[in-house]
């Protein structure tokens, strides 16, 4: 991965444009309109609504300075973490990030995601295997930024976090519970894997 001389990925940069929405669904209109000449995927059938996809985003949120946005999950309990979220039926991997992004920061993204073209396949956790259909086992996770100008005040959703950091590069790393969390820092701070 490409990084510039302050050692970050080159990227858009989210500056006074990012802000709070008074509302998920004003969230979700802007989210669909930030790529709404990118095709739906088509809807899952009726008896796969109620059950969690397997495929996911992660967001993680960096300043260019070079501050990683870790949450602490509300359960399991001591888990830290970039944005994550599973894709709803008929959502592509980029509105699932925005959606995402917003409901666990309240931080509007805009344009200014960056695809970072990687994903990752990985066993889900026997305890957690229910919210899937079954013989599902592996998620599809796929990869994003976001790049601030500085640090921003976090709205965090109490349901999902209870707590968030800002943190360099290597303290992020030692606190980042998840291995594919932990890769996607270090690949947007240009440190050998």
């Amino acid at each position: 991965m490409a990084v510039d001389a302050a050692g970050m990925m080159p990227g858009p940069v989210v500056g006074d444009s990012v802000r709070s929405v008074r509302s998920l669904e004003e969230a979700r209109s802007i989210a669909l309109a930030v790529q709404a000449d990118e095709p739906p995927l088509e809807p899952a059938s009726m008896s796969d609504e109620t059950r969690k996809r397997a495929q996911s985003v992660l967001v993680v949120i960096c300043t260019r300075g070079g501050e990683f946005l870790l949450l602490k999950r509300t359960r399991p309990a001591g888990f830290w973490q970039s944005v994550t979220g599973s894709l709803a039926p008929g959502e592509s991997p980029r509105h699932a990030a925005a959606r995402e992004v917003f409901e666990e920061t309240g931080l509007l993204v805009g344009g200014a995601l960056i695809d970072l073209h990687h994903s990752n396949l990985f066993p889900i956790i026997q305890a957690w295997r229910k919210r899937y259909a079954p013989n599902v086992c592996f998620n599809r996770e796929y990869w994003f930024a976001l790049m601030l100008e500085t640090r921003r005040l976090i709205r965090l959703n109490p349901r999902e976090h209870t707590q968030y950091r800002w943190l360099a590069a290597q303290p992020a790393l030692a606190l980042a519970t998840s291995r594919t969390n932990r890769d996607a820092i270090r690949g947007l701070a240009g440190i050998a894997w």
